[in-house]
């Protein structure tokens, strides 16, 4: 994030800067439905809704939440090094002043920022998908955006944030967003547990919709990156150029990958190695020039790949792969910006910061692993504690067997994508109860033939 929370009286702000930031703000809110497309197209038809809804309800729990008190503890300039204070609860004194973002009114970078607060922990849902119950998930959402997302967005971005203080470089949300969610996806795949076996494959049942939600996440993510220099300048248009190149890169090398192991060019491969290219670019987007990018998205198409792998050698279900993904993209894009950043491009709205260790700073690697060590303890163990909670005090995160098994949309919401969907699933629950009166009557026959002699 450029040029947050600086001490000197700014000159007013800029209309097209303004312009670019809430146009920015949009592109990040057409994300969420994104993902949500992205989520269902790789469930199952059953569970598909529930993850588009899923989406949408942690838009509206997120900026509720962000009204009350998130953007506070994230962004106010008078908290300590871990939280930020009341300063800006129920957005008092969050007007035209530009005491948090330089070049911007502070409620521009406010609804901004919430967009970022609000994909997160849709993000790191997606690791329980198709075993997740609603009602306490969006319980989950509120808690975990206060007291996970909020502070570590505060560290890295707020003014008085002990990693920002350090000097780690995380230009649109390595830390907060990607690994945050991914480490976050950990926990819950190890708290919830894993899907029941089924007859049914577990497969994406929509190619369709995962391609268009992964055009959505990265036409978003322009805005997600480049509206983060916070100015439409010279840096903004920097990040544009890179974010494209890492997602290329990303999705190329993943292509490849499947091909050379399969020997069939995969879609899935193709997108699911696009987003991990542009989750690998997003804290690193305005730091380096476009050939590190590309690197830094080829880096993150091998690593997530094999990481994708993990979960069935380990044991784990991280059904959307959440953490091999964002987690393990994150964690790629945080080190190697400690590696390629560079002061020349750096510099280019006039920042002063030193690069890293191709640069000659490699103390950089030291400040970026201290970002990816806490965000990533902070995120997984808090998330892991919130879920066992819930759990023992009857706000299971996890839906009974029956409802898994009939699908999150039928037990939980009685909708479903296509009417075929729920024609088949009713039938099948009819089909259910059934055999199970009939179970029942045969068991009892011979105990009635029994009384009756």
């Amino acid at each position: 994030m450029s040029d947050v929370a600086a001490t000197a009286a700014p000159p007013p702000p800029a209309a097209g800067d303004v312009a670019w930031v809430m146009t920015g703000a949009a592109l990040v809110f057409i994300m969420i439905p994104g993902l949500g497309y992205f989520y269902a197209g790789m469930a199952r038809d059953k569970n598909a809704l529930s993850l588009m809804l899923i989406s949408l309800l942690s838009l509206a729990i997120v900026l509720l939440q962000w009204f009350v008190i998130g953007y506070s503890l994230a962004f106010s300039t008078t908290g300590g090094p871990f939280i930020g204070d009341g300063q800006y609860a129920f957005l008092m004194h969050v007007g035209a002043d530009q005491t948090v973002a330089v070049t911007l009114p502070n409620l521009a970078f406010c609804i901004f920022q919430c967009m970022f607060a609000a994909i997160t922990p849709a993000l790191a849902v997606g690791a329980v998908a198709e075993r997740f119950s609603l009602i306490p998930t969006t319980l989950f959402m509120l808690i975990w955006t206060t007291i996970v997302y909020d502070p570590i967005a505060y560290w890295t971005w707020g003014a008085n944030g002990w990693l920002n203080k350090l000097g780690v470089l995380d230009f649109a949300g390595g830390t907060p967003i990607e690994v945050c969610s991914g480490f976050a996806g950990l926990g819950l795949a190890l708290a919830v547990g894993k899907r029941r076996p089924s007859d049914e494959p577990f497969k994406p049942h929509s190619m369709s919709s995962v391609i268009l939600g992964t055009a959505l996440l990265w036409f978003g993510w322009l805005g997600f990156n480049s509206a983060s220099a916070l100015a439409a300048n010279a840096r903004a248009a920097l990040v544009l150029v890179n974010t494209n190149l890492a997602g290329a890169a990303g999705g190329m090398t993943w292509l490849v990958i499947d091909y050379v192991r399969d020997r069939r060019v995969s879609a899935l491969g193709f997108c699911t190695g696009a987003v991990a290219g542009l989750v690998a670019i997003t804290p690193a987007c305005g730091f380096m020039g476009p050939a590190a990018s590309i690197a830094v998205g080829f880096l993150a198409g091998v690593g997530c790949n094999y990481a994708s792998r993990w979960k069935h050698a380990l044991g784990y279900d991280d059904t959307l792969d959440a953490f091999s993904v964002h987690g393990i993209g994150g964690v790629i894009g945080l080190f190697f910006t400690g590696v390629f950043a560079e002061k020349y491009w750096i510099g280019l709205d006039g920042t002063d910061k030193p690069g890293g260790a191709l640069s000659g700073h490699p103390m950089q690697i030291v400040y970026q692993m201290a970002a990816i060590g806490a965000g990533a303890a902070w995120s997984f163990t808090i998330t892991y504690l919130i879920a066992f909670v819930m759990d023992k005090i009857g706000l299971s995160l996890r839906v009974s067997a029956e409802a898994e098994d009939d699908g999150i949309d039928h037990s939980q919401m009685g909708e479903y994508t296509f009417d075929y969907v729920g024609d088949r699933i009713s039938s099948s629950v009819e089909l259910k109860r059934i055999s199970s009166q009939v179970s029942r009557e045969i068991q009892a026959a011979p105990l009635s033939g029994s009384t009756a002699a």
